[in-house]
């Protein structure tokens, strides 16, 4: 009598356009793709970053624009919000995992942000891109440390997590995420395009496709690589058409990559919007990690480690004045 087949999980990546500075327009779209990753039988599905409401290209041609910077704001989403709510419910209705890529709008100041929603439509991770990228910083703030808090158990039994974009670059940050034990990471990043010159390699999709599978490499994890397809629409609408990046239609090169850095998925063409679905073995994970761990057998805590602080800072803290509290007298005094 034969042994049982491995377990597999059914993973999908979200490669499509966005409801380009459309709030409502891009909680409708969100939630259509979630549908459509269940009705495949997917368990997760990963975004790209800022898929709500679409990457900000223009300020890598024109770093002010207070127009199209009011319009972002306005149509950014709120984690506290009825249309967080209504993905959140989406969630639990079709029962999937759902990582999640947005402009947050938190009081009118914006940040890159990622939430994993759990299959039950819990929120169980929000967090915010610790450094915006270059020109990012013209529009989107810092972090703080409660953002490394990154990984999270599921209901479907895996542990997943998230990084944006460049974050993939930072080696404190990977380490801390790895430290942490994913099962999955998605990888969201912003339409992408191959590389041409004068701008970094590391900046196109080769180069960005390769910091997703040195990312899986160095952390034994199946990495969900999540990025956006940008039309003639988006480029008319932020007027990226003579801009350095995302100037002419594509952007899209998700991709499914296993922890030992292969791919297992089939691409989708550049313009093409769809799901990048992939059944995943956790045992290839076990494999990869038998080899090389790097929180485990191949690291030295002894004399290598990281410090970190997860606190949340924030904008006012109340101190008691010296002297100033209250003074308890007893009723015989």
């Amino acid at each position: 009598m034969g042994s049982a087949a491995p377990a597999t999980l059914r993973v999908a990546v979200a490669q499509y356009e966005p409801e380009w500075l459309d709030l409502p327009g891009s909680v409708a779209k969100t939630c259509s793709i979630i549908t459509e990753a269940a009705k495949k039988g997917a368990k997760v599905v990963g975004f790209s970053e800022a898929f709500i409401p679409g990457y900000p290209a223009w300020i890598w041609h024109r770093p002010v624009d207070p127009v199209l910077a009011t319009k972002y704001i306005q149509n950014s989403l709120a984690v506290d919000s009825d249309e967080m709510r209504t993905i959140q419910n989406c969630a639990a209705k079709n029962g999937i995992v759902v990582a999640l890529g947005f402009s947050e709008n938190d009081n009118n100041s914006v940040y890159i942000a990622q939430a994993i929603i759990d299959s039950d439509g819990k929120m169980l991770m929000h967090r915010r891109k610790l450094k915006p990228t270059h020109m990012e910083r013209t529009i989107f703030g810092d972090a703080s440390g409660n953002s490394l808090m990154n990984v999270v158990a599921t209901k479907i039994g895996k542990r997943v997590g998230s990084l944006a974009c460049w974050e993939h670059c930072q080696p404190l940050l990977k380490y801390h995420t790895a430290t942490q034990r994913e099962d999955i990471h998605v990888a969201g990043w912003p339409p992408l395009s191959p590389h041409a010159g004068p701008e970094l390699w590391s900046m196109s999709k080769e180069g960005c496709q390769n910091l997703s599978q040195t990312y899986a490499i160095e952390t034994q994890t199946f990495v969900l690589h999540a990025t956006t397809v940008i039309g003639l629409k988006g480029i008319e609408l932020m007027g990226t058409g003579q801009a350095m990046l995302m100037n002419t239609p594509g952007g899209g090169y998700s991709c499914v990559i296993g922890p030992d850095g292969r791919m297992l998925s089939e691409p989708l063409e550049a313009k093409s919007e769809g799901l990048i679905i992939a059944d995943i073995d956790p045992s290839m994970a076990i494999m990869a990690r038998s080899f090389l761990d790097i929180c485990g057998h191949y690291s030295r805590p002894d004399l290598l480690w990281l410090g970190c602080d997860t606190r949340e800072r924030r904008h006012k803290v109340d101190t008691p004045r010296p002297g100033a509290e209250e003074k308890v007298v007893g009723e015989n005094e």
